[in-house]
């Protein structure tokens, strides 16, 4: 044997192991650091450490109904644009939801999704994807977020706003990052499309499936805490609407008015399994998945 030919390999093979063993420690501190994983310790480098499950929803339909705020009451309401469940009118129930087809992926997603709809010099425009993002980001803690109960039935934004700083939708340009987001329309540069983002409230009371109002059962986070009159944190329902619109926004009203009425409905008929393994899979450990709810 050569001199000093042992003691080099030996050093070689020693700085191998020590590599081997600093890498195995830092994919478990990341895993560690965001929960246990579902999918076991071999797919814990491969998911996104963010709370999310989506539907992407296609239109399904427009009437001047809505059955959370005028219920049983057709052609009461302005005009809205539905996504999700293809039956939804003034009369419909958890019941009728359940039993009908939906234009969401995932399928099994039956909820009704409705917004005003967008008029363009008085023509009525349709979004050209509406995503729905479940979110686990707002509250300090996702592992404490639970199911969206069946049947909940929750509004957000203001669809009476008197001015943009009684709003809370926001409207931006889809691949034009250097237009500032606005709580009204914004001119989008051709080629774009026009963006509208609405976040719902995610503190529910506990007890109540709607309200009088059809907003006290819900609140919105305080330094990422729920309330104490709303104690049960659910995921956070973001709305994401892009429309084939760009250019000058002076002919561009919706339904409500301004852009700044901006405002959704939304009436949960999620299977309860698929909703509980949902925020049991992608909420609670912060993993980004998919509308079949997996990574």
């Amino acid at each position: 044997m050569k001199p000093h030919t042992w003691p080099r390999r030996a050093l070689y093979a020693g700085l191998a192991i020590l590599g081997l063993i600093g890498s195995q420690f830092v994919v478990g501190v990341s895993g560690a650091a965001a929960g246990d994983d579902p999918a076991g310790d071999s797919a814990a480098a491969d998911v996104v450490r963010v709370a999310e499950f989506v539907a992407e929803c296609t239109f399904s339909h427009q009437l001047p109904d809505d059955p959370i705020v005028f219920p049983g009451l057709a052609g009461a309401s302005h005009m809205h644009s539905f996504f999700g469940s293809t039956v939804t009118n003034a009369h419909t129930n958890l019941g009728d939801l359940l039993a009908s087809d939906s234009t969401c992926d995932p399928a099994i997603d039956l909820s009704s999704y409705w917004v005003p709809t967008l008029f363009v010099n008085g023509q009525a425009v349709q979004p050209q994807s509406a995503t729905f993002y479940y979110l686990g980001e707002g509250v300090n803690d996702p592992s404490r977020i639970q199911p969206l109960p069946q049947g909940l039935k929750i509004v957000a934004g203001n669809a009476v706003a008197s001015g943009p700083d009684q709003s809370i939708a926001r409207w931006s340009c889809l691949h034009a990052g250097h237009v500032d987001p606005s709580k009204d329309f914004v001119t989008c540069p051709a080629g774009t499309a026009l963006e509208s983002y609405l976040d719902f409230p995610q503190c529910w009371n506990g007890v109540d499936l709607d309200s009088p109002n059809h907003k006290d059962h819900m609140a919105y986070p305080v330094n990422g805490a729920c309330p104490a009159t709303h104690p049960v944190p659910v995921p956070k329902l973001r709305q994401v609407l892009r429309y084939p619109v760009n250019g000058d926004p002076s002919g561009f009203e919706l339904a409500s008015g301004p852009g700044y009425t901006m405002h959704g409905d939304f009436f949960n008929a999620w299977p309860v399994d698929e909703m509980a393994r949902r925020v049991a899979n992608c909420i609670n450990p912060v993993i980004k998945c998919g509308p079949d709810g997996t990574p």
